[in-house]
C-alpha cells in the first residue's frame, strides 16, 4: 500500500533513476537518502514529502499483531497529513517481513534502495528488529522497531533507532517485583526458543535474583517458534508445578493463544499461576478464549488509560477503523510515527542523520503523557503495569483488570546497565 502519488511525490522516481544511473549529472548521492541539505531540508517544493517503509509480519504467526500496529501507523500518518503543525506529508510502502530476519533485511533494503524510503518502522519479531537495527546503522536511516527484546536498545542499539514499544526490561520489571511479593519466588519458564523468549528469561530472572535472596529457577522449557503442539510442555510443567509458585511464559502471538488454551483444557491454570508478558494483548486474548481467563500479565497499553491524549487516540481509532478497539501494537504503530514526525518537524529537515540528532531527550506529549526517547538508549520512558486477566461480565473476551502501576522512570534500567553505547 501507499499513502498516495501525488505529482510532487517524485522523489521516488528521481531514487530510482539514480540508483539506475539513469539520471545524467547528478552525483555524490550520499548513503541511501542523500546529503542533508540536498534532500533532507525540504526547502525544494520537489522534496516536501517523507518517505516510510513500513515492515510488518503481514503473514505467519504475528499477522493479527501486524495488522493492530498497521492500523496505528496509518492512523498517524492522516492525522500529520491532515495537520497544519507539519510543513510536510508523509507517504509510505508497506513490505511483508514473513517472521523471518532475512526476508525483513530483503524488504528494507527495497524500501531504501528502490523505494526511496528515509524512514523504517516495524517488525514484531525481536529477531527480525535486531536485522533491521543492523541496516538502519549501515544504510543510515532512522528506525522505530515493534519488538520488546531488551538489546534492540541495550547493547545492540544505534544511533539511528529509536523505540516507543515498551522493552522487556519495563515490563520485566512490574512483573518480578509484583509476582515476588503475590505468588513467590519459585518459578518455573516456559518460553519461545528466540531472541524474545531469551530476553523474558533473562529479564525476569535477573530481576527475581536481585528482589529475593531465596529465588530459585525451578526449571525451564522451549519451543520453537510458531509451535502449535504444547502438550508435552504443559505435561513437563504440570510435572514440576509442586515445587515452583508460579510459571512465567516468554511467548506472544498465537503461539502464547494456542498455549493459554491448551493449558487450560489440561488444567493448568488449577496447578500453578501462569504469569505472562503479553496474555493482556487483546489478540491474545481474542485466540487464547477462556484460556486467558484467570491468568496474570504485564501490561504495555490497555485502551481505558486516562492518560495524555489517549482518549483522542482511542476516540480516532474507533473512528477510523469502524469501532475496533486500539491496542498495545496500535499506540506503537501511532507513537513511533508520531514522536519521528516531531523530531523532523523540530530538526527543519528530511535527512535521517539530523533526525537522528534532534530526537534523543526531546520532549513530546503522548498517550501516556509527556515522554521522550532517552538519551543513553533511545528507548522510551512508559510506564508499565501489573494486570489479571478475568472472566468477563459480558462476551467471552478475558477483562484486563489493572493491579499495580510502575512509572517509566522506576520501570526503566539504569542508563549503565543497560549495555548500550551512543
Amino acid at each position: 500500500m501507499s499513502q498516495g502519488d501525488t505529482p510532487q511525490g517524485s522523489r521516488r522516481d528521481v531514487l530510482r533513476a539514480l540508483a539506475a544511473g539513469s539520471v545524467v549529472g547528478v552525483t555524490g548521492l550520499a548513503g541511501c537518502v542523500g546529503s542533508p541539505d540536498e534532500v533532507g531540508n525540504g526547502d525544494d517544493e520537489n522534496f516536501d514529502t517523507v518517505q516510510f517503509g513500513v515492515l510488518e509480519p503481514f503473514t505467519g504467526a504475528f499477522s493479527d499483531l501486524a495488522k493492530e500496529r498497521h492500523q496505528g501507523t496509518e492512523l498517524a500518518i492522516k492525522q500529520i497529513n491532515e495537520s497544519d503543525e507539519f510543513d510536510f506529508t508523509i507517504e509510505y510502502d508497506d513490505y511483508d517481513t514473513q517472521l523471518d530476519p532475512a526476508t525483513a533485511t530483503q524488504r528494507a533494503d527495497q524500501a531504501v534502495q528502490s523505494d526511496g524510503a528515509q524512514f523504517l518502522t516495524g517488525c514484531i519479531s525481536s529477531s527480525s528488529a535486531l536485522a533491521i537495527n543492523d541496516f538502519a546503522r549501515e544504510n543510515e536511516v532512522v528506525y522505530t522497531p515493534g519488538a520488546a527484546d531488551v538489546s534492540i536498545t541495550g547493547e545492540e542499539c544505534n544511533q539511528y533507532v529509536f523505540r516507543f514499544e515498551t522493552s522487556t526490561a519495563q515490563i520485566a520489571e512490574v512483573m518480578a517485583q509484583w509476582t515476588a511479593d503475590e505468588l513467590g519466588d519459585r518459578i518455573v519458564y516456559h518460553i519461545a526458543d528466540y531472541a524474545y523468549g531469551e530476553s523474558v528469561l533473562e529479564e525476569v530472572e535477573t530481576r527475581m535474583e536481585s528482589t529475593s535472596d531465596s529465588y530459585e529457577r525451578v526449571g525451564v522449557t522451549r519451543s520453537d517458534q510458531g509451535s502449535n503442539d504444547f502438550e508435552a510442555f504443559i505435561s513437563q510443567i504440570s510435572n514440576e508445578s509442586d515445587e515452583a509458585d508460579a510459571l512465567v511464559v516468554g511467548m506472544t502471538g498465537s503461539d502464547l493463544a494456542i498455549f493459554l488454551s491448551q493449558a487450560r483444557s489440561r488444567g493448568l491454570q488449577n496447578e500453578i499461576p501462569i504469569v505472562t508478558t503479553t496474555g493482556s494483548f487483546r489478540s491474545i486474548r481474542t485466540g487464547a478464549g477462556d484460556g486467558a481467563y484467570d491468568i496474570y500479565s504485564g501490561v504495555r497499553y490497555v485502551p481505558e488509560l486516562e492518560t495524555g491524549d489517549n482518549r483522542e487516540f482511542v476516540e480516532a481509532y474507533e473512528s477510523e477503523y469502524d469501532g475496533d478497539v486500539p491496542d498495545n501494537f496500535s499506540r506503537v504503530g501511532y507513537e513511533s510515527v508520531r514522536m519521528v514526525a516531531n523530531g523532523i518537524r523540530e530538526a527543519g529537515s528530511r535527512n535521517p542523520t539530523t533526525v537522528a540528532e534532534t530526537l534523543p531527550g526531546m520532549e513530546h506529549e503522548t498517550i501516556f503523557g509527556p515522554n521522550e526517547f532517552r538519551e543513553c538508549d533511545q528507548q522510551a520512558s512508559n510506564p508499565v503495569w501489573m494486570g489479571e486477566c478475568v472472566d468477563p461480565d459480558s462476551g467471552d473476551l478475558a477483562t484486563v483488570e489493572l493491579l499495580e502501576e510502575l512509572p517509566g522512570e522506576e520501570a526503566a534500567p539504569d542508563c549503565a546497565e543497560t549495555g548500550c553505547d551512543l
